[in-house]
């Protein structure tokens, strides 16, 4: 049974998607699709953990304490800002700096991010 703001990837051709409304077992290409963990800490931990950032009106949000690559074959592909009621989502593409500015009156208490690198999956910050 899926829950609402899961990330899962189809293994057979890497489609992603984020669950809305909680349900069955999402399945892509025949298969069932994967849950990605939200990853905290690895080897690869000081380019992947997202980093918040008050600002006026919002956040910033940067992708490790070591900037991230942002190359054609490995790249960050979007960073969230998560509340209590809302996902909000900036896409990035190769060549981009990853981090993006979120305008919210959410407080920094109840805030947290996350993020998609194309190689080394969905990390927790």
């Amino acid at each position: 049974m899926t829950k609402i703001r899961e990330i899962y990837r189809c293994q057979i051709c890497g489609n992603v998607v984020e669950v809305v409304n909680p349900g069955a077992v999402l399945s892509c290409c025949g298969e069932p699709m994967k849950l990605m963990k939200e990853n905290t800490s690895d080897g690869a931990k000081e380019k992947h953990v997202p980093v918040i950032e008050p600002i006026e009106g919002g956040y910033r949000v940067t992708v490790g304490s070591v900037e991230h690559p942002m190359l054609p074959e490995h790249y960050i592909q979007w960073i969230e800002l998560l509340t209590p009621t809302d996902v909000l989502r900036h896409e990035l593409k190769p060549g981009e700096k990853p981090e993006a500015i979120f305008m919210t009156s959410a407080e920094a208490k109840d805030v947290t991010a996350r993020e998609y690198c194309n190689l080394h999956g969905l990390w927790k910050g």
